[in-house]
């Protein structure tokens, strides 16, 4: 299954017209808060001359390039986790995502905002603060069901609540689960339900510009600064001109953009981004006529990276062959390659490193 980000924000901060340009599927856009309720869920092609490259030596039937999922999440609004504005069925739905791209309203015009007035640093702690709150009132029930457990002397119980105490703690200081560092460790009791937190998911902060300031200005530069204040990232494109040149052929999109001052369209740059977010690593597969690109979690062994073309392959792992796709299109063919004795063995403890081809050895 692909990796998927989910597109989080106010009502009308631009999720829904940033979906559309870079998925170029048709999420409902209307100037008015909560146009998407169901989530729009689009797959979007990860470029990369890799794939091109070993393709020309290897000539397949089929390229397969990587895939970068995106959900399109309704606007979250004040007391979202109380359920204002449909805020828990929302808010349930960013549990299923593997990191956050925030969208956060830089621009003007006639769309109405939901708090009056275009204000980064101010919309950014409403979503965050939601999000905040959902995850303490999770973790305060989980403590509820286990402290009966603790009194009793259960020390697994008692080493867990003593681990979501932590974390509780940590969340209603007002910071968020993907900061909290466990102390004498009680990671272990609460390493399970953190993972379930809305905030310990990585986040991306997006400044949506306005089409009169594209390249940039002083929203972008609050929005970069709050993001520095954590270690995110940050990024700012204009979800409408990108929807105006995804409806260009490549020929008449160079152009316009040199005019504008923009070096590159907002699609590449966000996928990478979220690439880097996820912490992704691509390794390619030549296998039946097929080369094709599978990103997986940095520090991911192996097995685990074959059993994301078959399960079977995973339960049967005997070997990889392994070669850097740099060495393959060198050598020209994966014969010569061997020749050269550039081909080597990695067991079940490989990690795997972005631009590795493989081949996978298994039983059956």
């Amino acid at each position: 299954m692909p990796l998927t980000c989910g597109l989080v924000g106010l009502p009308n901060a631009g999720k829904s017209t940033l979906f559309r340009a870079i998925t170029a599927a048709h999420a409902e856009i209307a100037p008015y808060p909560f146009t998407t309720i169901a989530p729009n869920v689009g797959v979007v092609r990860i470029a990369d001359p890799r794939l091109e490259a070993i393709a020309a030596i290897t000539h397949p039937q089929r390229i397969v390039p990587a895939t970068l999922e995106l959900v399109d999440i309704a606007g979250l609004v004040r007391n979202a986790h109380k359920g204002e504005g449909l805020g828990n069925q929302f808010l349930a739905r960013i549990r299923e995502v593997d990191a956050l791209v925030h969208v956060v309203r830089c621009f003007a015009g006639d769309v109405a905002h939901v708090e009056g007035g275009v204000d980064p640093r101010r919309d950014i702690g409403i979503v965050e603060t939601e999000l905040l709150l959902a995850d303490l009132a999770a973790v305060e029930r989980a403590r509820a069901q286990v402290a009966p457990r603790a009194r009793t002397g259960d020390r697994e119980a008692r080493q867990q609540e003593a681990g979501l105490a932590q974390l509780e703690a940590h969340l209603a200081g007002g910071r968020p689960a993907r900061s909290w560092v466990p102390a004498g460790g009680s990671e272990a009791g609460a390493a399970d339900e953190r993972r379930r937190l809305l905030t310990a998911r990585p986040v991306l902060y997006l400044a949506n510009l306005d089409e009169h300031e594209p390249a940039g200005g002083p929203c972008l530069e609050t929005v970069a600064a709050y993001a520095a204040t954590s270690g995110a990232p940050a990024l700012g494109l204009c979800a409408k001109l990108e929807m105006e040149l995804a409806e260009l052929p490549e020929e008449e999109a160079a152009p316009f953009l040199a005019a504008l001052g923009i070096a590159e369209r907002g699609l590449p740059r966000l996928v990478r981004a979220c690439e880097a977010l996820l912490g992704l690593r691509t390794f390619f597969s030549i296998v039946s006529g097929e080369v094709r690109a599978w990103p997986v979690p940095a520090g991911t062994r192996a097995p685990a990276a074959a059993g994301r073309i078959h399960s079977d392959m995973e339960r049967g792992f005997i070997r990889a062959e392994v070669i850097g796709v740099r060495d393959l299109v060198a050598c020209g063919s994966i014969a010569a390659a061997r020749e050269r004795g550039l081909v080597r063995l990695e067991g079940r403890d490989y990690e795997i490193q972005d631009g590795d081809v493989i081949t996978f050895r298994f039983a059956t």
